[in-house]
């Protein structure tokens, strides 16, 4: 094992001690205190490795190194939130790969090794994981114009906290120098798969060419609040048990399709009053809805939408599905696609064409500009789970991948059609 990769290892030990959890996981999400300490901790390593740092106004913490004046960036990264009691790979594994692979190839550039036509930057995107905040990926889509500053900085917690709040609590206020869209030519980010498909199939990298389609709901169930003990059971207009019906339904609708054809979950439950002698009068919820063929996710809708009115009749309540998200199979450049089986190809790694169920920080930059996203496997495809795993020599092979992946780009090798 080389010094490099030893020094990857070793920073990612450290700043995976930032939120650790007893189960060797990690909670810091969105600009907690626990987020804000590993902001600090990677501004500090920015620092140290020749990279000049900066935070736009939707908390987004960049890495910028000049290597050709008045010239754009290069930009990768990913982002260093999770989810509570999380893995400590996904997002963090991708932006200290970014800034290893970044400083890597600076450091070619000033030897001579090549000659660059771009500007390189890392960016640590904030609340990628919107469960603090939602939406998901707030920061990307703040830089890349899908959601107005303004709504997320607004946008509040469950313990009516705002971004804007939060953000001012931590390191590194907005500074007016970071990057800006208008001056990003590519983008490049590395993640873990989140799935099984390459460890089963003894892959050792994924080229992401494509993202599942998705829809997102909030569902809210309306009844009436009562006593757990005496309202008789004829007269109950429980919205638990209305919620429950409609959970069971969303989890028996991915039965009726083909196995990897439909995924479905409910999450994130709001009860009112939540009192253990009162029925609950009001549940809030998310649905989610996800799958490789529109199709599909249309037919499970339609289904879904009949067990619904089902059981708004068996539980006596009321059921109101309101879009919050929704995206279809959007494909990756092929140009960045073919760039990245050519990283793959040349570093003598195994490689296959993947799309991505979750969704990241990539799905809204290469609707913009042009983007190459890759994956390295997970152990058992285990995440949002403080037993998430990617062995050492994967995660290796991943920053030596998106290395020689920002060399190209540097180089100016993907070109627009």
């Amino acid at each position: 094992m080389s010094t490099t990769d030893d020094q990857f290892l070793a920073d990612f030990a450290t700043m995976s001690g930032f939120g650790a959890t007893p189960g060797g996981g990690v909670d810091r999400q969105a600009g907690t205190a626990a987020d804000h300490a590993t902001r600090a901790w990677f501004s500090q390593w920015l620092a140290r490795h020749g990279y000049t740092e900066s935070v736009d106004e939707a908390g987004n913490q960049f890495g910028t190194m000049e290597l050709v004046p008045g010239a754009p960036y290069v930009l990768a990264g990913s982002h260093l939130d999770s989810q509570p009691l999380a893995g400590r790979y996904d997002g963090a594994y991708g932006v200290l790969a970014a800034a290893h692979a970044g400083a890597r190839v600076a450091a070619e550039a000033r030897d001579g090794k090549l000659e660059p036509t771009c500007n390189l930057a890392v960016v640590n995107w904030f609340n990628e994981e919107g469960s603090r905040f939602a939406p998901s990926m707030m920061g990307s889509a703040v830089f890349t114009g899908k959601l107005p500053l303004g709504d997320a900085l607004a946008t509040a917690d469950s313990a009516g906290t705002t971004v804007a709040q939060a953000l001012a609590a931590g390191q590194g206020a907005q500074d007016g120098n970071a990057p800006v869209l208008a001056q990003v030519a590519r983008y490049a980010e590395i993640h873990i798969e989140q799935g099984k498909e390459l460890e089963e199939s003894g892959t050792q990298v994924g080229i992401v060419d494509r993202t599942w389609a998705a829809s997102k709901y909030r569902v809210t169930v309306d009844g009436a609040q009562s006593h757990t003990g005496a309202t008789r059971m004829e007269d109950r207009r429980d919205a638990l048990f209305g919620a429950a019906l409609v959970i069971a339904a969303a989890r028996e609708l991915a039965a009726e399709f083909e196995p990897g054809l439909l995924h479905t979950s409910v999450s994130e439950l709001h009860v009112l009053p939540n009192s253990p002698v009162t029925i609950a009068r009001q549940v809030v919820m998310n649905l989610d809805l996800r799958s490789p063929d529109e199709s599909v996710l249309g037919l499970a809708m339609e289904r879904l939408g009949k067990r619904i009115i089902d059981a708004e009749a068996d539980s006596r309540t009321e059921i109101r599905l309101d879009l919050t998200h929704n995206w279809g199979v959007v494909s990756y450049q092929p140009k960045g696609v073919s760039l990245g089986r050519a990283s793959a190809e040349s570093l003598d790694y195994s490689h296959r064409n993947v799309m991505t169920v979750a969704g990241h920080d990539s799905t809204n930059m290469k609707d913009v500009v042009p983007t190459v996203m890759l994956f390295v496997p997970s152990v058992e495809g285990i995440s949002h789970n403080e037993a998430e795993y990617t062995l050492d020599d994967d995660a290796l092979r991943g920053v030596e991948l998106l290395t020689d992946v920002l060399r190209r780009l540097v180089r100016g090798e993907l070109e627009e059609d």
